[in-house]
């Protein structure tokens, strides 16, 4: 078969099961990533050439609800390409909203601290356009912090991040992070426990990184209150919430003394919070 007819019924297949939005070009970045290529170069080169043998397991994956990140083991976030995998969130194009209300906020910062940092998508985001500044992520998953340290040496960022373990649950878990921070970014687990999640999400990405109590407000109600005691002067802190969690999250940043402002995603959609002292 060739690799024409081969990527119209995976197409096909990816459709009859409901599985993606983009079958087409899943099937075209399983099939690059077979060959070892770029997508570009599939398409202009090789659109005749015989199936690898590699691409049914491939496909096999994504039928079973693997997500293709995953599969690839590579996201885009920021312009920057991320490793990924089972063990941390896929960074998402929505979250991007983060990253720019800090650049904005703070494009004088220096110390940057990343809370629940997981791929390391958004502090290293942020690192990588601040050229002055340095970065702690902490993280209670040993295995998303191997992530995140991989993926911090992959962008030439490793001289100016530390990855540490950390829960901020537990008593102690600031002593070691060396002050106070001029941004602090946090994405941390917001979906309600009895939420129903796509299987794709809820059969291969960390539930720990998803869950947060009965109305998805738990890691909130912990962390936030800690932050005035983490900020520097003029520091701001950004969280990112569930589209229908903004008051609740202002009502918790306001009882600590914060002021909130709300930023939308490019879906109208509420998606972060940032929070400064008043």
């Amino acid at each position: 078969m060739t690799i024409s007819a081969a990527l119209r019924e995976g197409a096909e297949a990816l459709v009859q099961a409901g599985l993606s939005e983009t079958p087409r070009l899943d099937v075209e970045l399983l099939m690059a990533h077979a060959l070892g290529i770029t997508r570009s170069d599939l398409l202009l080169r090789h659109m005749a050439a015989t199936v690898p043998d590699g691409f049914a397991p491939l496909l096999k994956r994504r039928l079973n609800h693997e997500p293709i990140a995953y599969i690839l083991g590579e996201q885009e976030f920021f312009g920057l390409a991320f490793r990924v995998g089972p063990a941390v969130l896929i960074p998402r194009g929505d979250s991007e909203v983060l990253v720019e209300a800090a650049l904005a906020a703070r494009p004088d910062a220096r110390r940057v601290l990343d809370c629940g940092t997981g791929s390391g998508a958004l502090l290293l985001a942020v690192l990588a356009n601040l050229s002055m500044a340095e970065g702690v992520g902490i993280d209670r998953s040993p295995d998303a912090l191997a992530v995140a340290a991989d993926n911090a040496d992959r962008l030439a960022l490793g001289s100016r991040v530390r990855m540490l373990l950390a829960d901020w649950d537990k008593p102690g878990w600031r002593d070691d992070l060396g002050g106070q921070f001029d941004l602090i970014l946090a994405n941390p687990p917001y979906v309600e426990s009895e939420a129903v999640l796509a299987p794709t999400v809820l059969a291969h990405e960390p539930a720990g990184a998803l869950f947060a109590g009965p109305d998805g407000l738990d890691a909130y109600r912990v962390l936030i209150p800690q932050f005035p005691g983490l900020l520097a002067p003029s520091g701001v802190a950004l969280v990112e919430i569930g589209a229908s969690q903004a008051d609740s999250v202002f009502a918790i940043a306001r009882a600590v003394g914060f002021s909130a402002r709300l930023h939308h995603d490019l879906g109208g959609r509420a998606r972060v919070v940032q929070l400064s002292v008043e």
